[in-house]
Parts: C-alpha cells; structure tokens; sequence
C-alpha cells in the first residue's frame, strides 16, 4: 500500500542551507557554487564513493523492493545548494527507498548487476564524457570497436558481424528491425528512407514466441504491432516449430506479400527456450527472409562451452540483439545490436550534414543508431570483458543455470508449487499448488516482495498464472538460494491464509 509520509527535517535542513547559499551567493557572485564545487571536486567525489559503498556493502541484506511512498515534490531553488549538501539531500530523501535491485537476491525482469570493473568502466565513462558520435578526435571510437570484437568473441561470430551500442534490448531490437526494413525495401525495389515505409506496403514478421519489445518496435519503425504474426510452437515448448515456420514461409511467398522477416529467440522469458536457429537458416533455401535472433540475456550463453550448442547457427542472423545489462552484468543502460549488414543499417540510421562525416562505416557510429550523441556506453562492457575473460562469463553463466537447476528441483518436491516448464538454463517458471487464480500467485508474489526477501515477476504461461525467476547476476550464491526458498515458502502459506 502507498503512503504518504512527511520529511519537514529534509526540507528544515534544505531551508538552513538555502540561506546560506543565497548569503554565498550575494557575496560571491554567481556561479560561485559550481567554482567551489571545482575546487573540492576530490573531497566531492571522494563522499559520492563513501555513498556508493554504503549501497552496495548493503546489498546482501538490504530489502529488494519497497512500498515507496508519496512525499511532497522537491521543487528548482533559485539558488543551489553546492554538491555537498545536494549529497546529503538525495541521501535522506531517496535513499531509503532504494531497491536492492543490483543485488542477488532480485530475480525479476532478467535483471543482471554490476560486476566491480563494469562499475569502474561506467564512472570512467561518465568522466572521460566522450562522445561517441564524435569520436575521430579520441580513443573512444576504437575502445568501442575493440569491446564489439569482444562481445563477437564470447558469442563465437565471425568478424563479418559489426554493430553498435544502444540503451538496451528494445532499443537493440529496434535498430536491427530498422535494417529489416531497409532490406525488404530494396528487395522489393524501393528506398524506405527516401519513399516513406506507405511506399513499402505490408511487411509479414514471423515469430513462434516474441517478445513484448518486438511489437514495441515494429511499432517505431512503422511496419505496425498487426505485421506480427505468431507461428505454432512445438508442443509443451515456446520453441518455434521449424515446420509450420516454412509453411508461413511459403504462404507469405504464394500470396506475392514477402519476402518476411523472421524473429528467432534464444532465450525466451518463460522458460528460456530456443529455437533451432540452424534449421530455421536452412529454410534459406526455399524462401527468402531476414532473420533477426533476439539474443538479449540467452546469447551470452555461447560463452559457456556446456550451453553453447543452444545458439548453433547464430552465426547465421542477419541481426542480434545483445543486452549487456542483463547477463553481461554492466550497469544500466547498455545493450548491442548486431548485423552482417551494416551498410542497411547505416541507410536507416544515417545523419546528413556538412559538418558530418558522410560514409557510413564500422566507425562512424553517428550513422549507426537513432542517437547522434552518444555516452561511451561501451567502456563498461570492455571493462568487465578484458577483466573476467571469456573463462570468468562462462563461469558465471553455468553458476547461474546450477541455482536455477537447484530451485527447479526444490519446487517439484514441493507439495507448495508446480513447475510449469523444464528447467533449461537460468530461469524457473512454476505457479502454486493445485489449480491457483491471478489473484492467489499475485498475493503470493506481493507477500515475497513485502517480506524484502526477493523479488519475483508474474506472467501467465500457456493460460496458468505464474511466477518466473531469473537468476541472472554474479553476485547470486547457495545462500541466496537458500534464503529465498524460505521465504517463498513462506509468503505462500501467507497468501493462502490470506
């Protein structure tokens, strides 16, 4: 339940210090606060750390979620308080109700944390503050190109696959559905980013479970969320089925509507599954399609040799999406989007001006993504990838499935849950005993948040209420496990109380 709740000591302290500031600032002059801001800028950011290292010493006990409550707004002062107090204010006003999200016990959403050299790479970044549109002057333009090679390392791709760094999967996915779209034009003899996508007419996307970010962009890129069109899965699976895809496939044809673009996922939510991306490439040989692999945490499994096999054939895409803010465990926000067609997504994506450059090349990455200013979003990814390798990712992954297998095992012993799916890499999907409504496992799932515990999402899965867990952050341990089995247990024999 929201409350609203008072904080007259915040804003007494932010009143004493406001006539301070307005005395500083009518002997000084102004801009006199940021000047002494320069001049402790080490004491500033020295205090910004001791802050940093209170959060996340806490995070093994923290609560992971809150019931935050509504305050009064905060609104502009006239005249600043300098860095120091502004410290102290986001200290006690927000800092309570900070969830424990990066930390091991969060389990909702595919949320990954921050490996310490991520960490250290996303405050560098927000240091150096380059730009990475712009970068022909700097290291960043060839720091962001060495840290793709990396990513295309640990997903065993070949160098033909170069990209760019967006803000995560949706934008990822985004970008990549953008060079679809150029593709299907020119294939169909038109220039969409001359002619407007109404010169492209209707474009068949296929795709036996999609994300709900697929629709999201399809949306933006304006081939509509009605292009989407689901194709049978196997049964008791979210994998597609190869067969019903070429039988979509050869309508598409038959109809004179294609050629289609394909979305292939390795690493569903539910139930991580993944579609066989190798017989789907071989359909090449009848019918023409873009594949797109919504890669966005399940990719990252290529870097374990034990789970490798999953994403045969990826090399075999015409695009991936890649979140690094999932499995890769970099800070938010980060994601990559991959292509063997970088020249199409250079058409969607390009910025003309005679101050510009105007090749679209792996470097220019002002060309590459709907952002002409760009953060060095890349630095973390390089940071954590030269300092654990691909051994310390591969590592992390299968840590991450054994916990999952673990729960699997705990909840199909359990006479308090079902599982509703296989256990197949670092996600669990189950519901409560016996036959529960929407109500019961919301109940369940706000009783284990309330608890601050763990954090768990709901979804429904072939029409059963459920719960998911994903195990997705290094910092994740037996104990952790252990303590939210507890307290699952627990919060469905409140729930069932009720």
């Amino acid at each position: 339940m929201i409350k609203k709740i008072s904080i007259l000591t915040v804003f007494e302290r932010q009143s004493q210090r406001q006539i301070v500031a307005d005395v500083v600032q009518t002997l000084l002059g102004s801009f006199s606060m940021i000047n002494s801001d320069r001049q402790d800028l080490p004491a500033l950011l020295a205090k910004a750390q001791a802050e940093a290292l209170r959060f996340l010493d806490g995070l093994d006990t923290h609560p992971v979620a809150h019931d935050v409550p509504l305050i009064d707004p905060l609104g502009l002062p006239e005249v600043g308080v300098g860095a120091d107090a502004a410290l102290d204010i986001l200290r006690e006003r927000y800092g309570p109700w900070w969830s424990g999200s990066p930390g091991p016990r969060y389990f909702g959403f595919v949320t990954g944390g921050a490996t310490p050299a991520a960490l250290v790479g996303d405050w560098l970044a927000s240091a150096y503050d380059q730009n990475l549109s712009d970068a022909g002057e700097s290291g960043a333009r060839q720091l962001a190109l060495d840290a793709l090679g990396m990513v295309r390392s640990l997903l065993g791709l070949p160098d033909t696959f170069q990209g760019a760094f967006v803000t995560g999967a949706t934008a990822s996915s985004t970008v990549a559905l953008a060079a679809a779209r150029q593709w299907v034009g020119r294939e169909r003899g038109t220039d969409v980013t001359t002619d407007g996508v109404h010169a492209l007419g209707p474009v068949v996307v296929l795709s036996g479970t999609a994300h709900s970010s697929i629709s999201k962009a399809l949306s933006i890129v304006g081939l509509g969320r009605s292009a989407l069109q689901a194709v049978p899965v196997l049964p008791e699976r979210e994998a597609v089925d190869v067969s019903a895809l070429g039988d979509a496939l050869a309508e598409v044809e038959a109809n004179g509507s294609g050629p289609a673009i394909v979305v292939a996922n390795s690493g569903t939510v539910n139930t991580c599954d993944f579609d066989d991306l190798q017989a789907i490439a071989s359909l090449r040989d009848q019918y023409r399609f873009w594949l797109h692999v919504d890669g966005a945490f399940g990719a990252v499994a290529a870097a374990s040799p034990r789970y490798r096999a999953l994403l045969d054939g990826l090399e075999g895409a015409d695009s991936i999406t890649v979140d690094a803010h999932k499995w890769l465990n970099v800070p938010y926000d980060c994601g990559v989007v991959l292509t063997q067609h970088l020249e199409l997504q250079g058409a969607a994506f390009q910025s003309a001006g005679a101050y510009l450059p105007p090749e679209v090349a792996p470097d220019t990455f002002l060309h590459l993504t709907p952002e002409n200013s760009q953060r060095l979003r890349a630095l973390s990814v390089w940071m954590t990838l030269a300092a654990y390798g691909s051994d310390g990712y591969s590592r992390m992954v299968e840590r991450c499935c054994d916990l999952a297998a673990q729960l699997g095992k705990r909840i199909e012993s359990s006479d308090a849950f079902r599982l509703l799916a296989p256990v197949r890499l670092n996600g669990v999907c189950f519901t409560l005993s016996g036959e529960p409504s929407t109500a019961a496992v919301g109940a369940f799932l706000t009783r284990l948040r309330e608890s601050g515990a763990a954090f768990l999402t709901g979804t429904t899965y072939r029409g059963v209420p459920a719960a998911r867990v994903s195990i997705t952050n290094w910092r994740t341990e037996e104990a952790d496990l252990e303590a939210t089995w507890t307290a699952m247990l627990q919060a469905a024999q409140d729930s069932g109380d009720g």
